[in-house]
């Protein structure tokens, strides 16, 4: 009979350490005995946690879809799976938080799967990153493990393929036997895609948390974890305060100190710089803005420019460096580019009739202050340019708004929920496809085009 291993976390590290450092071994006759025992360890770990009493809740952030007519409403309205932007290297993140699953007879698990295909068909064509918030598994609501064959198996390579990383945060003995069970049916480059997060502390090593939408119940799952440690707490993950932005700063700083900072410059040398070499070098490239770029070449470019160095894109010889620098400029921008204000205008776009939408677009943007307008403008005109280049490229209008469209607007408030993508993609295709009726009766003195 064939005979698996199952390596089980040290239940006192409060997360999954290596076998070195405790792991259990046990061997276990066949996949339905790991079945059984998946079982049984969710419940011990339910136990568990009914004896620990929760003190109050953080208030929530998040607003979920309530739009009855979304065509995955009955399953989108619980907000288990969510759009949280761009990290700080151009790649989306998406969030996957199982504290938010209803009981099984309150959801269908098919149209689970069929809304989590929805929302990554939007995204797999370029890089993105999933964050499996684990907590909050009960036999009441988790989905079967028949049920996670069929997602593995229905997960094709266009999904799999520009997944760059999944990140299980608060794994537990029964997370890993699950991946026990699927191991064998699990191809080793996807495995390698897997990194276990045992606290939030650790994920802020790696992303942005400010931009995840994580639900109330896993930060106070996470300050137990934390405050049941043997040495107690570990350190607080609270940033410590900014440090005041050098003179030559470039990003993380407003339009206003960019342009105070550089002599009067009207358009910050990042956007500058990387939209004149695009312009030249990749109209033409296939999937443009679609791609990420090495972290480490990214964070080297982001330092030359905060210390006011000059930045030559032709030495790293990728034209998907300079797309992502842009990317990231508008995303470390304090407010976006077109300022918390139009936040709640855009989320209206749908309720305005199709003909009427683009001038309702021209009135909004309009209304941007001028240094704002200008960066828009000359921003705006250059990915018309991109979309021109389509048949090449591949970057329509609306390619390009999935891409930018997070990028440009977010509320002041909280993460971006996922019912606001379709009004905020909405919005930024008017102003790339009809970019000349949107932005052609304001010509500010000082206004500078690609």
């Amino acid at each position: 009979m064939h005979q698996m291993v199952v390596a089980v976390p040290d239940r006192q590290s409060g997360g999954i350490t290596c076998k070195r450092q405790g792991f259990a071994v046990i061997k276990m006759a066949s996949s339905d005995v790991l079945e059984q025992l998946a079982e049984i360890e969710l419940q011990k770990e339910e136990e568990e946690e009914e004896e620990i009493p929760d003190g109050p809740s953080p208030p929530s952030t998040t607003t979920f879809a309530s739009d009855a007519s979304h065509p995955f409403y009955d399953v989108a309205r619980h907000g288990i799976i969510q759009v949280a932007g761009d990290d700080n290297y151009g790649r989306k993140l998406i969030t996957f938080s199982s504290c938010c699953l209803p009981p099984s007879h309150e959801l269908n698990h098919r149209r689970l799967l069929e809304y989590l295909k929805f929302t990554l068909d939007q995204y797999v064509e370029m890089d993105y990153i999933l964050v499996y918030f684990h907590y909050g598994v009960r036999s009441s609501n988790k989905p079967s493990l028949k049920w996670l064959r069929e997602a593995y198996s229905e997960f094709d390579r266009k999904y799999k393929k520009n997944l760059k990383t999944l990140y299980v945060v608060h794994p537990t003995n029964f997370i890993r036997i699950v991946w026990n069970i699927f191991k064998p049916v699990i191809s080793h480059k996807f495995g390698k895609k897997l990194t276990y997060v045992n606290y939030l502390a650790e994920l802020r090593e790696h992303l942005n948390c400010d931009q995840l939408s994580i639900p109330p119940e896993v930060i106070r799952h996470d300050e137990k974890l934390r405050a049941a440690l043997k040495d107690g707490p570990p350190p607080s993950v609270k940033t410590p305060p900014p440090r005041p932005p050098l003179p030559s700063q470039q990003f993380g700083v407003s339009l206003q100190y960019i342009r105070e900072k550089n002599r009067a410059m009207i358009i910050p040398p990042v956007v500058f710089q990387t939209v004149t070499y695009l312009k030249e070098k990749g109209l033409e490239t296939e999937g443009i803005f679609r791609r990420s770029a090495q972290v480490q070449v990214i964070k080297d470019v982001q330092r030359l420019y905060n210390l006011g160095k000059p930045v030559n894109f032709d030495l790293y010889s990728n034209v998907h460096v300079p797309a992502v620098i842009l990317k990231t400029f508008l995303r470390e921008l304090p407010e976006p580019l077109l300022t918390y204000r139009v936040y709640n205008q855009v989320l209206e776009m749908l309720n305005v009739e199709s003909s009427l939408r683009a001038t309702r677009c021209k009135q909004i943007v309009e209304s941007l202050p001028e240094l704002n307008f200008i960066v828009a403008k000359y921003l705006l005109c250059f990915l018309h340019m991109v979309s021109r280049e389509s048949i090449v490229n591949k970057m329509s209008a609306s390619n390009l708004a999935c891409v930018f469209g997070v990028n440009l607007v977010w509320p002041r408030q909280g993460s971006i929920a996922l019912s606001a993508l379709t009004p905020i993609n909405v919005f930024t295709h008017i102003l790339i496809e009809h970019y000349h009726s949107v932005f052609g009766s304001r010509c500010p003195p000082s206004q500078v085009t690609p």
